[in-house]
C-alpha cells in the first residue's frame, strides 16, 4: 500500500514540509542520539530517547513525501511508513520499530525497568544506522530539504 492509499483511507493528511522543518527534526534526532548515550540515565530512558529519534527519522520520510499522519495511531503509522517509503527491504525494520513502540509505551505508562541496557544499546545502534539511511535517501530524493 502506498502513502497515497493511506491518504485515501484517511490515515494521512497533506503536508508541505520545508528545509527548516526537516532541519529541526534532524536536530532533535542528533540531540536524542547524544542524550540516549548518557549512562547516568536509566536504560528505560535511554531506550525511550532512542525511540524518539527513530520516530523523528520516520517522520522526515513521511513529511518529505508530502504527508503527515493523523492523530489516531500516529506513531504506529509513522513507523510503518519506513517500509512504504524505503521499500519492502525495510519490512523487518518497521516490525522491529513497532516492537520498540510497544515496549516504549509499556515503560512510559505502565512499568519501570522494562528496557534492559542491551535493549537500549541495540536500539541506539539501530537508530544511528537508520539516520544514515534516511539522510542518504533525502540526499537522493529531496536534496533541497536538507539544511
Amino acid at each position: 500500500m502506498s502513502l497515497q492509499a493511506w491518504y485515501e483511507q484517511g490515515w494521512l493528511r497533506r503536508h508541505q514540509t520545508s528545509q527548516e522543518e526537516i532541519g529541526n527534526l534532524l536536530g532533535i534526532v542528533y540531540r536524542d542520539l547524544e542524550d540516549a548515550q548518557r549512562k547516568s540515565l536509566s536504560s528505560d530512558w535511554q531506550f525511550g530517547i532512542a525511540y524518539n529519534a527513530a520516530l523523528k527519522l520516520c517522520t522526515c520520510l513521511v513529511y518529505a513525501e508530502g504527508f503527515r499522519t493523523e492523530k489516531n495511531l500516529a506513531h504506529y503509522r509513522t513507523l510503518q511508513a519506513l517500509q512504504v517509503v524505503l521499500g519492502d527491504r525495510h519490512r523487518n525494520d518497521a516490525a522491529y520499530l513497532d516492537a520498540c513502540r510497544m515496549k516504549r509505551n509499556t515503560l512510559e505508562y505502565d512499568i519501570a525497568g522494562v528496557a534492559t541496557q542491551a535493549d537500549a544499546d541495540e536500539l541506539l545502534a539501530y537508530v544511528q544506522e537508520l539516520r544514515k539511511t534516511v539522510i542518504g535517501w533525502l540526499k537522493e530524493q529531496y536534496p533541497d530539504l536538507l539544511p
